[in-house]
């Protein structure tokens, strides 16, 4: 049986990667910060629609110093990591506090990279280990009122191009997703007039929904997938290209 640990699984891009790798057969570590009555519904329909499946709620907060630790220690099996944790703050650079700076680089950039420190080696015994995080069109292009948060999912696509070298000859490959708009929560703050622009510039006509984000995620964990490694897929629909 393989297991999955799901980083931000609260969320709405994490609970349908969840779904869809339940689905698929898979056992899951759901990971969460706050959102606890969120994860346990989630496992309880899962227990019941996947009896011979194992899943196991982990909480840890990212922007804490023993997050990596006190998650790590709660692994055991490990064949794939997804980091779907993450939100945005809006602001000009110039009055961007500096503690929310800290806060995305720590939740998006340093937290994961101390995650996989201790998790590498159990990975490594998988014959077909798999990170995927979880990006940002903005990582390409860049976004004004965003730019801290842009400049953090660059990082992410570059440690995937750099992190991807040092750990293929284990088998573990380490790619990104980066999507365009979607429809989750976090773009809830849009006002209608706002996402009716959006969706009026994206060239297929419509806001993702998060199963057309989980679907290549998915995708990236099959076992054939394999010789695709340090890349950044752009799932955005044409818009920002």
């Amino acid at each position: 049986m393989k297991w999955a640990l799901i980083c931000g699984s609260s969320g709405d891009i994490g609970i349908q990667i969840a779904k869809d790798l339940a689905n698929q057969g898979w056992s899951l570590y759901l990971h969460y910060a706050h959102h606890d009555e969120r994860i346990k519904q989630l496992i309880s329909e899962f227990n019941q629609q996947y009896p011979r499946q194992d899943f196991l709620a982990v909480q840890a907060d990212f922007l804490t110093a023993d997050c990596a630790s006190k998650l790590a220690a709660s692994i055991f099996g490990l064949d794939a990591i997804i980091f779907a944790q993450g939100t945005t703050y809006y602001s000009l650079l110039n009055a961007f506090p500096t503690e929310k700076i800290d806060e995305l680089l720590t939740m998006q950039v340093k937290t994961p990279m101390l995650i996989l420190q201790k998790l590498e080696a159990k990975l490594a015994q998988s014959n077909a280990g798999r990170i995927v995080f979880i990006s940002s069109i903005y990582g390409k292009t860049g976004s004004a009122m965003e730019v801290p948060y842009s400049a953090v999912k660059g990082a992410i696509n570059t440690f995937v191009r750099a992190y991807s070298k040092e750990v293929a000859s284990m088998n573990i490959t380490v790619n990104a997703i980066a999507p365009g708009a979607v429809d989750t929560q976090m773009n809830q703050l849009f006002d209608q007039d706002t996402l009716a622009q959006i969706k009026s510039d994206i060239p297929v006509g419509h806001i993702a929904k998060p199963d057309e984000i989980s679907y290549w995620v998915i995708s990236l964990l099959d076992e054939r997938a394999g010789y695709m490694t340090g890349q950044t897929l752009f799932v955005n629909g044409g818009w920002l290209d």
